[in-house]
């Protein structure tokens, strides 16, 4: 079961806040300008996780990816990740910060990337700046060539 589809929520919807919580992933920004939000819809309708991408000038910052635990181990993280990445646009560079999904990113095209390499508007949102450990590994995802 991979078939989902995006819905566009608000960063104050309490379930999106719910199941990043509940993730151990971080809340304090959702509601700044700037972060788009989606809900992930499986083809019955059901909502099966969430995901964000957050506007850093030409660039974006992947948020957070969580699937809810009922619906984990279906592969359903890397559909909702291809899902997100369609709705950055083809110009714009990916970024995302990590403390335990490296393996899970790397299957999907990202790589590792250090910190003097990141953008200053990437590297100036709250997700980098304060929010996430300096222990974070960055990643950048490679687009396949047209």
């Amino acid at each position: 079961m991979s078939d989902i589809r995006l819905e566009p929520v608000p960063g104050s919807d309490p379930e999106l806040k719910l199941a990043l919580s509940a993730s151990g992933l971080p809340t304090e920004d959702l509601e700044d300008a700037g972060r788009s939000f989606f809900r992930a819809v499986s083809s019955n309708g059901g909502t099966v996780g969430y995901a964000g991408i957050e506007a850093c000038g030409d660039d974006v910052l992947l948020r957070s990816i969580v699937i809810l635990p009922e619906h984990r181990g279906k592969a359903l993280g890397k559909s909702l990740t291809r899902e997100t990445l369609k709705a950055v646009n083809e110009g714009s560079a990916v970024f995302l910060a990590t403390t335990s999904a490296t393996t899970f990113f790397e299957s999907l095209g990202f790589t590792v990337i250090e910190r003097p390499d990141v953008p200053p508007a990437v590297l100036a949102t709250r997700q980098l700046s304060s929010i996430c450990p300096a222990s974070a590994t960055i990643m950048q995802f490679n687009r396949a060539p047209t």
